[in-house]
């Protein structure tokens, strides 16, 4: 009789350890379990831990809660100012509603992709060539409500959506380069016009100064000779200005006038006349 319990025990014990096994499920910190008895889902959501169900009744599903990253792949389309461009994009979801998850859409990741194409090149469409390349900011904010809109019924809220790169036709991208290789140059050319005015205010104030006092001229002359001898030339040209010999007529003109010596004078001898006889 006894032999008989203790096999009816370990029997049981047994049936326990196995009823046990087959009901344990272990749901991980990130997720959320939604369970379903016979096809209906249950209205509790399962949290993280150790939770049992009823095997061959319960089926559990867990539904991952952390930040996806998916890529959008590259789409094709025309702008508004009819220029074909690649652009391809990021979109970061979550879940918020594990039950609306499951139940509202069959793959809510594969949805959630297929609308991100969707509206991806919907933003291209409506769009201009210049606010792909410089206001992508703007295009992010729209292109994470054309997606967030239809995604809240799934129970999943869209946390960010990026455009990564934007790829031009070649024939566009050479274009482009002569476009701002010309604007680079106008700049120069109005900066190089805009330095040669001036300096040529500044020559001009420099030559006034430089006409009141005439040895500034002088001075500068041997400025010019000192630079130019540095360069240790082998042939030195010197300029003589005009100015310098202004200025030495001028003084050989100040100079007091000295006397001509007078020429001797010869003297004549008597004039005798011939004696007749």
């Amino acid at each position: 009789m006894v032999e008989e319990l203790v096999a009816a025990g370990v029997a049981l014990v047994s049936a326990g350890v196995v009823y046990v096994t087959a009901a344990a499920r272990v749901v991980k910190q990130y997720e959320r379990g939604v369970v379903f008895r016979l096809g209906k889902l249950r209205p509790e959501v399962r949290g993280p831990g150790l939770t049992l169900i009823l095997p061959g009744i319960d089926r559990l599903r867990k539904v991952n809660m952390q930040i996806v990253t998916m890529p959008v792949p590259g789409q094709e389309g025309i702008t508004r100012d009819n220029v074909t461009v690649r652009v391809d994009a990021v979109v970061y979801f979550k879940v918020t509603s594990p039950a609306e998850a499951v139940v509202r859409v069959e793959d809510y990741r594969f949805a959630v992709l297929q609308m991100a194409q969707t509206s991806l090149r919907s933003i291209i469409g409506k769009s201009e060539l210049d606010d792909l390349l410089s206001d992508r900011e703007k295009l992010n904010q729209g292109l994470e409500l054309m997606i967030d809109s239809p995604a809240v019924e799934w129970g999943v809220t869209i946390d960010r959506v990026e455009i990564k790169d934007v790829s031009l036709p070649e024939t566009m991208k050479r274009s482009m380069a002569r476009q701002a290789e010309a604007d680079r140059e106008r700049r120069a050319r109005v900066i190089n016009a805009d330095a040669e005015l001036q300096a040529s205010k500044k020559l001009a104030e420099a030559a006034k100064e430089m006409s009141q006092q005439p040895a500034a001229l002088q001075l500068r002359l041997l400025q010019t000779v000192v630079a130019v001898a540095a360069e240790k030339n082998s042939t030195l040209v010197l300029p003589f200005p005009v100015e310098l010999l202004r200025f030495l007529e001028k003084a050989q003109q100040n100079l007091p006038a000295v006397p001509a010596p007078s020429a001797p004078v010869a003297a004549s001898a008597p004039e005798t006349k011939p004696v007749q006889e």
